[in-house]
């Protein structure tokens, strides 16, 4: 069971479109978390479903609720054939297979941007489409069409990814999409109404063909900026490439690459091989870029973090079960990277990096899965001190299976509130918490969850 690929690029076109002009401050007081959509001050979790006996044939969300004390209990399912949702459930839409939460019209209640990627449009078979569902007291409520600016065609996979974040520093939620290997950024706000800011396209050329995007602050101006993740085409290969954006007052700038791999496949393989975030690791007040690339030497994968600094990212390093310090040896279709997740374990400001390996094979059982824990410091994440959980770690609850896949995706969140982010694992046969600590990650505590809350939890 393989999960689905990353890849970034390079450099940036103001093509056509209008340049983002800055707009007014909102005048209410947007919501403090994304995540939160009924704007009770809890994060609440978004993942994706086909609903109470899978009635749903296109796909839709599974909310669940936040309380004091993580997921409650109260639940919502909304898709295509919810009141005020625009679109049919179709069968295959994949409606909510990529959701980023933002408040997109700053009334207080964070919003859900919905991808179908497979979306038909008349004789357009998968052009996919995004649409904004909006939060409420009650929840998500409605929704909003993202309009597709980009030419209309067959398996354009509008959706494919998205990202969100104050590009411009207008203090409104902008919404990035990829959409047929380009990426648009529509600027807030995002109303009932429709989308009212300008919309800009990033493209590198007929070269690139992005897949992916990971938002956050990289260089501390206090915009968001945004890394595009594509392939490279060169005369023998397709190769995989980090393409950083920074944000900017008018408009966003074209910067640094960095190469992650050399795919040797066809377009669209660098397609996020897992998930990329911005942390910071080495506590210098700069976002750092983790990307997980699972494809990468036959499947062994590896995780590649490029450092913030005020210019922007610059060193970089390679993570991978070879590593110093990392259990385990690189075997293929191990899958090292496939799920990352970045917070701080222990409590002592660095933020960690909780890395999946779905594939690890535990003795003879293929596929049992496993977790590395890494650790931030003054000189960022290293190796040294990394913890290691599989299914047959003494005291992690159950034991191997075959394509248990423990790790196919993990979550790092603080949950109960005491400073510490706790580790959230998948697996088919029973997922996990394991609580974080003042010596990060221990088994102490493991307790039993809901499968289906760890890919809702929205980094």
């Amino acid at each position: 069971m393989r999960k689905r690929p990353t890849l970034l690029a390079a450099a940036l076109l103001a093509c056509g479109l209008p340049p983002v002009a800055l707009a007014a401050p909102a005048a209410a007081a947007p919501a403090k978390y994304a995540d939160d959509f009924d704007g009770d001050g809890y994060r609440d979790y978004a993942a994706f479903s086909h609903g109470p006996g899978s009635s749903s044939r296109g796909g839709g969300v599974l909310v669940t609720f936040g309380t004091a004390n993580g997921p409650g209990t109260k639940t919502q399912f909304i898709d295509q054939s919810s009141p005020g949702v625009p679109g049919t459930d179709e069968t295959d839409d994949d409606f909510g297979t990529v959701r980023t939460a933002a408040d997109f019209n700053g009334d207080g209640y964070g919003d859900l941007a919905v991808s179908a990627p497979h979306e038909d449009d008349g004789s357009h078979k998968d052009e996919g489409a995004v649409t904004v569902l909006r939060g409420s007291r009650t929840g998500l409520s409605g929704g909003t069409t993202v309009p597709d600016k980009g030419p209309h065609g067959s398996y354009d996979d509008m959706g494919n990814d998205t990202a969100t974040g104050d590009f411009n520093g207008d203090g409104r939620r902008d919404l990035a999409v990829v959409d047929d290997g380009r990426t648009y950024v529509y600027r807030g706000p995002i109303e009932r109404s429709g989308v009212h800011g300008t919309v800009s396209l990033l493209d590198k050329g007929s070269g690139f063909h992005a897949t992916a995007l990971i938002s956050g602050r990289v260089d501390g101006d206090g915009k968001t900026d945004l890394v595009v993740i594509g392939d490279v085409a060169n005369p023998s290969s397709v190769g995989s490439d980090a393409w950083f954006v920074s944000g900017g007052k008018a408009r966003l700038y074209p910067g640094r690459t960095l190469h992650l791999e050399s795919v040797r496949s066809g377009w669209g393989s660098s397609a996020r091989g897992g998930d990329g975030v911005v942390g910071d690791f080495d506590k210098d007040g700069y976002g750092d870029i983790a990307i997980g690339t699972y494809k990468a030497d036959k499947y062994k994968g590896r995780v590649s973090v490029w450092y913030g600094s005020a210019s922007g990212p610059d060193r970089s390093a390679r993570f991978t079960q070879a590593t110093t310090g990392v259990a385990d040896t690189p075997e293929a279709d191990d899958g090292f990277g496939a799920s990352i997740s970045s917070g701080d374990t222990n409590g002592d400001g660095y933020r960690d990096l909780a890395v999946g390996v779905y594939g690890e094979k535990l003795g003879s059982i293929p596929y049992a899965g496993g977790v590395a824990v890494l650790y931030g410091s003054a000189s960022g994440l290293s190796g040294k001190g990394s913890k290691w959980f599989t299914r047959s770690s003494p005291g992690v609850p159950g034991y191997p299976q075959e394509d248990d896949a423990f790790g196919g995706t993990v979550r790092l969140r603080d949950t109960d509130r005491d400073g510490m982010a706790d580790l959230y694992v998948a697996g088919t046969y029973g997922s996990l918490m394991l609580p974080g600590s003042p010596a990060g990650i221990t088994i102490r505590g493991a307790t039993a969850v809901d499968g289906e809350i760890i890919p809702g939890m929205l980094q």
